[in-house]
Protein backbone atom coordinates (compact mmCIF):
# COMPACT_ATOMS: atom_id res chain seq x y z
CA UNK A 1 0.00 0.00 0.00
CA UNK A 2 2.46 2.60 -1.24
CA UNK A 3 0.14 5.54 -0.56
CA UNK A 4 -0.77 4.57 3.02
CA UNK A 5 -0.17 7.51 5.35
CA UNK A 6 -0.65 7.13 9.10
CA UNK A 7 -1.33 10.88 9.38
CA UNK A 8 -4.38 10.72 7.13
CA UNK A 9 -5.61 7.17 7.82
CA UNK A 10 -8.84 6.65 9.76
CA UNK A 11 -7.26 5.71 13.10
CA UNK A 12 -10.60 4.87 14.69
CA UNK A 13 -11.21 2.25 12.01
CA UNK A 14 -7.62 1.01 12.24
CA UNK A 15 -7.96 0.65 16.00
CA UNK A 16 -11.08 -1.48 15.61
CA UNK A 17 -9.55 -3.61 12.84
CA UNK A 18 -6.59 -4.52 15.06
CA UNK A 19 -8.28 -5.16 18.40
CA UNK A 20 -7.76 -8.66 19.77
CA UNK A 21 -10.97 -10.72 19.71
CA UNK A 22 -12.29 -12.36 22.86
CA UNK A 23 -11.21 -15.96 23.42
CA UNK A 24 -14.00 -18.29 24.57
CA UNK A 25 -13.59 -20.38 27.69
CA UNK A 26 -12.94 -24.10 27.21
CA UNK A 27 -16.00 -24.91 29.31
CA UNK A 28 -18.81 -22.59 28.34
CA UNK A 29 -19.73 -19.82 30.78
CA UNK A 30 -23.27 -19.75 32.13
CA UNK A 31 -24.51 -16.18 31.49
CA UNK A 32 -26.86 -16.43 34.46
CA UNK A 33 -24.20 -16.80 37.15
CA UNK A 34 -20.75 -16.73 35.50
CA UNK A 35 -20.09 -20.34 36.41
CA UNK A 36 -18.89 -22.99 33.99
CA UNK A 37 -21.20 -25.49 32.34
CA UNK A 38 -20.26 -28.97 31.15
CA UNK A 39 -20.33 -27.86 27.48
CA UNK A 40 -16.81 -27.71 26.04
CA UNK A 41 -15.11 -26.16 23.03
CA UNK A 42 -14.55 -29.16 20.75
CA UNK A 43 -10.98 -29.91 19.69
CA UNK A 44 -9.91 -32.60 17.23
CA UNK A 45 -6.35 -33.54 16.37
CA UNK A 46 -3.32 -31.86 17.99
CA UNK A 47 -3.89 -29.23 20.68
CA UNK A 48 -1.12 -26.95 21.93
CA UNK A 49 -1.28 -25.73 25.52
CA UNK A 50 0.38 -22.43 26.44
CA UNK A 51 0.53 -20.52 29.70
CA UNK A 52 -2.03 -17.70 29.94
CA UNK A 53 -0.11 -14.79 31.44
CA UNK A 54 -2.06 -12.43 33.69
CA UNK A 55 -1.24 -8.86 32.68
CA UNK A 56 -2.58 -6.40 30.14
CA UNK A 57 -3.18 -7.02 26.45
CA UNK A 58 -0.88 -4.82 24.35
CA UNK A 59 -0.46 -4.22 20.60
CA UNK A 60 2.42 -3.22 18.37
CA UNK A 61 0.91 -2.41 14.96
CA UNK A 62 3.44 -2.37 12.10
CA UNK A 63 2.04 -0.19 9.31
CA UNK A 64 2.65 -0.29 5.53
CA UNK A 65 4.40 3.09 5.53
CA UNK A 66 7.08 1.93 7.98
CA UNK A 67 5.52 3.55 11.02
CA UNK A 68 4.02 1.78 14.01
CA UNK A 69 1.34 2.32 16.64
CA UNK A 70 1.21 1.08 20.22
CA UNK A 71 -2.11 0.20 21.79
CA UNK A 72 -3.84 -1.37 24.74
CA UNK A 73 -6.65 -3.83 24.16
CA UNK A 74 -9.15 -1.00 23.60
CA UNK A 75 -7.32 2.11 22.43
CA UNK A 76 -4.30 3.44 20.54
CA UNK A 77 -1.74 5.06 22.84
CA UNK A 78 1.27 6.14 20.80
CA UNK A 79 2.52 6.60 17.23
CA UNK A 80 6.13 6.38 16.15
CA UNK A 81 7.80 9.76 16.64
CA UNK A 82 5.30 11.18 19.11
CA UNK A 83 6.84 13.31 21.86
CA UNK A 84 4.12 12.35 24.33
CA UNK A 85 2.30 9.05 24.69
CA UNK A 86 -0.71 7.98 26.74
CA UNK A 87 0.80 6.50 29.94
CA UNK A 88 -2.03 3.99 30.39
CA UNK A 89 -0.84 0.79 32.12
CA UNK A 90 2.80 1.53 31.29
CA UNK A 91 2.45 0.11 27.78
CA UNK A 92 4.22 2.93 25.95
CA UNK A 93 7.03 3.19 28.50
CA UNK A 94 7.66 -0.57 28.32
CA UNK A 95 7.24 -1.23 24.60
CA UNK A 96 8.34 1.91 22.73
CA UNK A 97 12.01 0.88 22.57
CA UNK A 98 10.99 -2.67 21.69
CA UNK A 99 8.94 -1.39 18.76
CA UNK A 100 11.74 0.94 17.65
CA UNK A 101 14.10 -2.04 17.49
CA UNK A 102 11.85 -4.22 15.34
CA UNK A 103 13.41 -5.09 11.97
CA UNK A 104 11.87 -3.60 8.85
CA UNK A 105 8.62 -5.39 8.08
CA UNK A 106 8.38 -7.35 4.83
CA UNK A 107 4.62 -7.24 4.40
CA UNK A 108 2.37 -7.98 1.45
CA UNK A 109 0.97 -4.92 -0.30
CA UNK A 110 -1.94 -3.23 1.49
CA UNK A 111 -1.27 -5.18 4.70
CA UNK A 112 -0.35 -4.45 8.31
CA UNK A 113 0.91 -6.77 11.05
CA UNK A 114 -0.14 -6.74 14.70
CA UNK A 115 2.00 -8.21 17.46
CA UNK A 116 -0.14 -9.07 20.47
CA UNK A 117 1.80 -9.14 23.73
CA UNK A 118 0.90 -9.66 27.35
CA UNK A 119 2.62 -6.99 29.47
CA UNK A 120 2.80 -8.16 33.08
CA UNK A 121 4.40 -7.62 36.49
CA UNK A 122 5.13 -4.14 37.87
CA UNK A 123 1.83 -2.67 39.02
CA UNK A 124 -0.14 -4.16 36.12
CA UNK A 125 -3.38 -5.71 37.33
CA UNK A 126 -4.36 -7.39 40.56
CA UNK A 127 -2.01 -10.34 40.07
CA UNK A 128 1.25 -8.56 39.28
CA UNK A 129 2.84 -9.92 42.47
CA UNK A 130 2.52 -13.46 41.16
CA UNK A 131 5.46 -12.58 38.86
CA UNK A 132 7.43 -10.12 41.00
CA UNK A 133 7.00 -8.19 44.23
CA UNK A 134 9.94 -5.96 43.31
CA UNK A 135 8.24 -4.14 40.44
CA UNK A 136 9.87 -5.96 37.52
CA UNK A 137 7.97 -5.83 34.22
CA UNK A 138 8.02 -8.34 31.35
CA UNK A 139 6.19 -9.15 28.14
CA UNK A 140 5.44 -12.25 26.11
CA UNK A 141 4.14 -12.60 22.57
CA UNK A 142 0.95 -14.66 22.30
CA UNK A 143 -0.36 -13.98 18.78
CA UNK A 144 0.40 -12.19 15.53
CA UNK A 145 -2.19 -11.17 12.96
CA UNK A 146 -1.80 -9.91 9.41
CA UNK A 147 -4.66 -7.77 8.13
CA UNK A 148 -4.85 -7.16 4.40
CA UNK A 149 -7.11 -5.20 2.04
CA UNK A 150 -6.58 -2.08 4.14
CA UNK A 151 -7.69 0.29 1.41
CA UNK A 152 -11.14 -1.26 1.48
CA UNK A 153 -11.45 -2.18 5.15
CA UNK A 154 -10.53 1.25 6.45
CA UNK A 155 -13.63 2.56 4.68
CA UNK A 156 -16.01 0.11 6.38
CA UNK A 157 -18.49 1.45 8.95
CA UNK A 158 -17.76 0.66 12.60
CA UNK A 159 -20.46 -2.00 12.88
CA UNK A 160 -19.11 -3.89 9.86
CA UNK A 161 -15.55 -3.83 11.20
CA UNK A 162 -16.66 -5.14 14.59
CA UNK A 163 -18.71 -7.95 13.04
CA UNK A 164 -15.80 -8.92 10.78
CA UNK A 165 -13.32 -8.94 13.67
CA UNK A 166 -15.52 -10.80 16.15
CA UNK A 167 -16.52 -13.27 13.43
CA UNK A 168 -12.93 -14.41 12.91
CA UNK A 169 -12.00 -12.12 10.02
CA UNK A 170 -8.42 -11.48 11.19
CA UNK A 171 -5.72 -13.84 9.86
CA UNK A 172 -3.43 -15.15 12.61
CA UNK A 173 -0.06 -16.82 12.23
CA UNK A 174 0.12 -20.57 12.68
CA UNK A 175 2.17 -22.13 15.48
CA UNK A 176 5.14 -22.72 13.18
CA UNK A 177 4.97 -19.13 11.93
CA UNK A 178 4.78 -17.80 15.50
CA UNK A 179 7.88 -19.76 16.47
CA UNK A 180 9.71 -18.11 13.57
CA UNK A 181 9.15 -14.64 15.08
CA UNK A 182 12.45 -14.05 16.86
CA UNK A 183 11.88 -10.50 18.10
CA UNK A 184 9.97 -11.66 21.20
CA UNK A 185 9.80 -14.54 23.63
CA UNK A 186 6.56 -16.49 23.28
CA UNK A 187 4.22 -17.43 26.09
CA UNK A 188 5.50 -20.78 27.39
CA UNK A 189 4.56 -23.86 25.39
CA UNK A 190 3.44 -26.54 27.87
CA UNK A 191 2.35 -29.53 25.81
CA UNK A 192 0.92 -30.85 22.57
CA UNK A 193 -1.71 -33.55 23.00
CA UNK A 194 -4.58 -35.07 21.07
CA UNK A 195 -7.84 -33.19 21.59
CA UNK A 196 -9.46 -36.40 22.82
CA UNK A 197 -7.16 -36.31 25.86
CA UNK A 198 -8.61 -33.06 27.18
CA UNK A 199 -10.93 -33.61 30.15
CA UNK A 200 -14.59 -33.20 29.26
CA UNK A 201 -15.84 -32.42 32.77
CA UNK A 202 -15.23 -29.35 34.92
CA UNK A 203 -13.65 -31.22 37.84
CA UNK A 204 -11.36 -33.12 35.50
CA UNK A 205 -10.19 -29.95 33.77
CA UNK A 206 -9.47 -28.30 37.10
CA UNK A 207 -7.23 -31.21 38.04
CA UNK A 208 -5.63 -31.11 34.59
CA UNK A 209 -4.68 -27.45 35.04
CA UNK A 210 -2.96 -28.18 38.33
CA UNK A 211 -1.04 -31.11 36.87
CA UNK A 212 0.09 -29.32 33.72
CA UNK A 213 0.83 -25.90 35.22
CA UNK A 214 1.43 -26.05 38.99
CA UNK A 215 3.28 -22.71 38.92
CA UNK A 216 3.96 -19.90 36.49
CA UNK A 217 6.85 -20.33 34.09
CA UNK A 218 7.29 -16.60 33.49
CA UNK A 219 8.25 -15.32 36.94
CA UNK A 220 10.34 -12.18 36.58
CA UNK A 221 12.47 -12.82 39.66
CA UNK A 222 12.51 -15.03 42.73
CA UNK A 223 10.20 -12.71 44.69
CA UNK A 224 7.08 -13.61 42.72
CA UNK A 225 4.34 -15.60 44.41
CA UNK A 226 4.14 -17.91 41.40
CA UNK A 227 0.44 -18.64 40.94
CA UNK A 228 -0.47 -19.00 37.23
CA UNK A 229 -3.66 -17.71 35.62
CA UNK A 230 -4.38 -20.69 33.41
CA UNK A 231 -3.81 -22.34 30.05
CA UNK A 232 -4.72 -21.34 26.50
CA UNK A 233 -5.61 -24.26 24.21
CA UNK A 234 -5.14 -23.84 20.47
CA UNK A 235 -4.87 -25.90 17.31
CA UNK A 236 -1.60 -25.54 15.35
CA UNK A 237 -3.35 -23.43 12.70
CA UNK A 238 -5.20 -21.43 15.38
CA UNK A 239 -8.57 -22.25 13.83
CA UNK A 240 -9.83 -23.23 17.31
CA UNK A 241 -8.72 -21.49 20.50
CA UNK A 242 -10.04 -21.46 24.08
CA UNK A 243 -8.88 -20.52 27.57
CA UNK A 244 -9.06 -22.37 30.87
CA UNK A 245 -8.49 -20.21 33.96
CA UNK A 246 -7.96 -21.57 37.46
CA UNK A 247 -10.31 -19.03 39.04
CA UNK A 248 -13.23 -20.02 36.79
CA UNK A 249 -12.92 -23.67 37.78
CA UNK A 250 -12.37 -22.95 41.45
CA UNK A 251 -15.38 -20.63 41.61
CA UNK A 252 -17.60 -23.14 39.80
CA UNK A 253 -16.60 -26.10 41.94
CA UNK A 254 -16.98 -24.08 45.16
CA UNK A 255 -20.50 -23.09 44.11
CA UNK A 256 -21.39 -26.68 43.34
CA UNK A 257 -20.19 -27.84 46.75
Amino acid sequence: MADFDMRTADLKALNSLTKYPSIPTYHELDPRNGGLTETVTPFTGPVIGTEKVDGTNSRIIALPDGNYLLGSREELLYARGDLIGNPSQGIVASLREVADALPDQELPVDTLRVYYLELYGGKIGAHAKQYSTRGAVGWRLFDVAEIGDLTERLTWPAQQIAAWRDGGGQTFLTEDELRAVTAFDLTPRLFTIDGRELPADVAGMHAFLGERLPGTLVALDDSGQGRPEGIVLRTPDRSVIAKARFQDYERTLKRRR
